[in-house]
């Protein structure tokens, strides 16, 4: 699986990406793949219009927020 946060950076973008690591450890999740995408032609080219975002293998699953580790290990979950 291939996860992928996106955002320029932020504080936003950064608590996202721990949240994304921590539900990984918790969840004791192999073959994930965790990218930073901060490239701002690069977010645009998968279609995201707020940050950050997440994307788990190209879909954008959650934008404009910061999901809580418990949403994010239900996402996760039902990969």
């Amino acid at each position: 699986m291939k996860l992928q946060v996106l955002g320029m950076g932020c504080q936003k973008c950064r608590k996202l990406y721990e949240g994304v690591e921590k539900a990984i450890g918790e969840l004791e999740l192999q073959d994930v793949e965790l990218v930073k995408v901060e490239d701002l032609n690069d977010i645009a080219a998968m279609g995201a219009m707020l940050t950050p975002a997440l994307a788990m293998d190209g879909n954008i699953v959650v934008s404009g927020r910061v999901p809580s580790i418990e949403e994010i290990k239900k996402l996760l979950a039902n990969r």
